[in-house]
């Protein structure tokens, strides 16, 4: 069973109620599989938000969903952010 923790930003972190939290999915995992875990766990206000997030996977920006998670991965969720 991969473990990884996932750690929200911005907007994502206000949807979700936490910075970051450890998830245990069983084995193989993905980022497709990671998203749905954490939206099911927080319902529908981070579900809308996580429609325009990003990801990145250990710092590599997720590119395919179904990617597999490894063990002990990190998974950042961005939200779009606005600059200036």
């Amino acid at each position: 069973m991969p473990r990884l923790t996932v750690r929200y930003f911005a907007g994502a972190r206000a949807a979700a109620g936490v910075p970051e939290e450890k998830v245990e999915l069983p084995d193989p995992a993905t980022v497709r599989d990671v998203v749905a875990f954490v939206e099911h766990q927080h319902g529908d206000r981070l579900a809308k938000v996580l429609t325009a997030c990003s990801f990145l996977l250990d710092g590599m920006a997720v590119r395919d969903l179904h990617a597999q998670v490894p063990e002990d991965a990190e998974l950042d969720v961005l939200p779009p952010f606005a600059g200036g």
